[in-house]
């Protein structure tokens, strides 16, 4: 049996990767720019070269593959089309199970985040190929890019209310779907992925004041003052309101999603948030 990897030199995907070596199999790795798995291609990975944009490329770099996880791309806005060529491409190879990541509740979680998913959930829905539906919660690692600068100022913008975000390690998610590509009986699912440890940002800033030994506090905003100072710190626009529809998400509950699917893929409760920002800080 034969398993692929898209995206596989991101952080998620990598991770993946090295999942699927520890549990003993070799996968198929695909990715736009070879040279960055290049270790991976020497301890044995067979590293194929696939733009999502590419249906040629795609179909070459799916050729024998059984089992595929399709990660969820990044250029906004073009994400349905070129997810769709992946999975049309799949349909010609003959994939046998298509896992793919999306987000919680994506057919009606009114995210800007989860329109993409949606359509691209829609796409696999009519499609042949038999499919699995990893919808990953928010990982902890998305609050590590500003920590520094939160432990610094000693204080965490948001504008997520007391809302809960029951996040998880990218490393969780990661070994959740190396589980549904190594196991049987995952046709047809849909997996509302979550933590363990449901946080309000008040208690997400007491985990950061304690692991950094620097007293820290949660300043709540409205989303769109969180959206302007986003950008006024140097995000771009479009990204900064995203951030803010998702902290806006978080306030009405959207990723406050139940640990149950991801702790009976993974056999255990997902990685505390305190342990990825004490790796991060260090």
């Amino acid at each position: 049996m034969t398993i692929a990897v898209t995206g596989a030199s991101g952080h998620l995907g990598r991770l993946v990767v090295e999942a699927l070596l520890r549990d003993g199999v070799t996968p198929v790795a695909i990715v736009r720019d070879p040279d960055k798995i290049a270790d991976l291609a020497e301890r044995g990975v067979d590293v194929r070269r696939a733009d999502y944009g590419d249906p040629r490329a795609l179909d070459d770099a799916l050729t024998g593959v059984d089992r595929l996880l399709l990660i969820s791309g990044n250029e906004f806005g073009a994400r349905v089309d070129q997810h769709t060529n992946v999975i049309r491409a799949a349909e010609r190879a003959g994939v046998r199970l298509l896992a793919y990541t999306s987000i919680p509740k994506a057919d009606d979680n009114p995210l800007i985040l989860a329109q993409e998913h949606r359509g691209t959930e829609a796409v696999l829905a009519e499609s042949t190929v038999p499919h699995t539906l990893l919808r990953n919660g928010w990982y902890w690692e998305n609050y590590v890019g500003g920590l520094a600068h939160t432990v610094e100022t000693g204080v965490l913008h948001g504008a997520a209310g007391t809302g809960r975000v029951a996040a998880a390690s990218r490393a969780d998610y990661a070994e959740a779907a190396a589980r549904v590509l190594t196991t049987d009986g995952h046709a047809g699912a849909v997996y509302e992925l979550g933590g363990d440890e449901p946080l309000t940002y008040d208690e997400l800033a007491q985990v950061i004041s304690r692991v950094s030994g620097k007293p820290v506090r949660y300043e709540n905003l409205s989303t769109a003052d969180y959206a302007t100072a986003s950008s006024a710190a140097g995000l771009p626009a479009q990204f900064a309101e995203v951030l803010a529809d998702a902290d806006a998400g978080v306030a009405a509950g959207l990723l406050d999603v139940d640990p149950g699917d991801l702790r009976k893929l993974i056999g255990r409760s997902s990685t505390p948030a305190a342990e990825v920002f004490r790796a991060a800080l260090a």
